[in-house]
C-alpha cells in the first residue's frame, strides 16, 4: 500500500478536527471509529474480509503501513474470525494520538500546547494542509448533494462519520438535517463500512454480548452516539 494516499483512519480524524479551534469532535466515539476505520482500510487492501458479523484474515502479508500492520498481526494471532464489536470494543490506548502524531510528521497538522484551567497541560492539533481537509469534505458533500453512488472509500468514510456522531459537526443545525440524513444513507454503498459502522454504534450502546440480528443491506443507521463530556469535547489532553 503506497503511503501517498491517505488512509480512512487519517481521513476520519481530519474530518473530526475543527479547523479553527483545533479541538476534536466526539473524541471518545472517534477512538472506536478509528479502530473500525482500520478494519475498512485492511479490507480495501484485500487483507481481511467480513464473515457474517466477524472479521477474517484472508491475506496476512503486510501492507507497509506500520499501524495497519500492527492491527493485521493482532487479528492474525487470533487464529479464527473475530466479531467486529469485540475488536472495536477492545483496548486501543493511544490510537488517536498515533494518528495525530503521524499527521503532524506529514505536515498535515501542527500541535499547539496549552493548559486547561491554567493547570492541566493540553495539546490541540490544527490542520495545516487545509487543501487535503477540503478535498475530503468535498467528496462527502458531492456524494450527499448529487446522489451518485460514491466510491467504496467515500461510502465507508461516510458510514463511519455517521457512526461516531460527526454528522452534527459537519452539517450542524436545522439546515443540516437533510444532509445528515443523506450521510447516514450512504452506508448502503459499502457492506464492510456498514458492518463496521453498526459495530461501532453497538459498542457505544453496550450491545456486544449477543450477535447482531441480520439486517437488510441498506437499512438506515439510527444515530445512537452517547453524549461526550464537555471537557473531552473541548480539548485533547497530552496525557494520551
Amino acid at each position: 500500500m503506497g503511503r501517498s494516499r491517505r488512509t480512512i483512519p487519517e481521513e476520519l480524524l481530519l474530518l473530526a478536527l475543527d479547523p479553527t479551534t483545533g479541538t476534536t469532535a466526539q473524541p471518545q466515539s472517534l477512538d472506536l471509529g478509528l479502530a473500525g476505520a482500520q478494519l475498512v482500510e485492511l479490507a480495501l487492501a484485500g487483507r481481511i474480509a467480513p464473515d457474517g458479523d466477524r472479521i477474517a484474515v484472508v491475506m496476512p502479508r503486510p501492507t507497509g503501513d506500520p499501524t495497519l500492520d500492527s492491527a493485521l498481526e493482532l487479528l492474525r494471532r487470533r487464529g479464527s474470525p473475530v466479531r467486529a464489536v469485540h475488536w472495536i470494543g477492545g483496548p486501543r490506548l493511544g490510537l488517536r494520538q498515533t494518528y495525530l502524531s503521524h499527521l503532524e510528521r506529514c505536515g498535515m497538522v501542527h500541535a499547539v500546547a496549552g493548559q486547561m484551567c491554567g493547570v492541566l497541560p493540553t495539546t490541540r492539533y490544527q490542520a495545516t494542509d487545509t487543501a487535503s481537509s477540503r478535498e475530503i469534505r468535498s467528496r462527502l458533500d458531492s456524494a450527499i448533494r448529487t446522489g451518485v453512488p460514491p466510491d467504496p472509500r467515500t461510502a465507508a468514510l461516510a458510514a463511519l462519520a455517521h457512526a461516531v456522531g460527526l454528522g452534527k459537526h459537519l452539517y450542524p443545525g436545522n439546515e443540516g438535517r437533510s444532509s445528515r440524513s443523506r450521510l447516514r444513507d450512504l452506508i448502503r454503498h459499502d457492506p464492510m463500512g456498514g458492518l463496521v459502522a453498526h459495530a461501532v454504534m453497538d459498542v457505544q450502546n453496550g450491545a456486544v454480548a449477543q450477535p447482531r440480528r441480520n439486517q437488510a443491506a441498506g437499512a438506515p443507521l439510527q444515530p445512537q452516539v452517547q453524549s461526550q463530556s464537555r471537557r473531552d469535547s473541548m480539548v485533547h489532553t497530552a496525557a494520551h
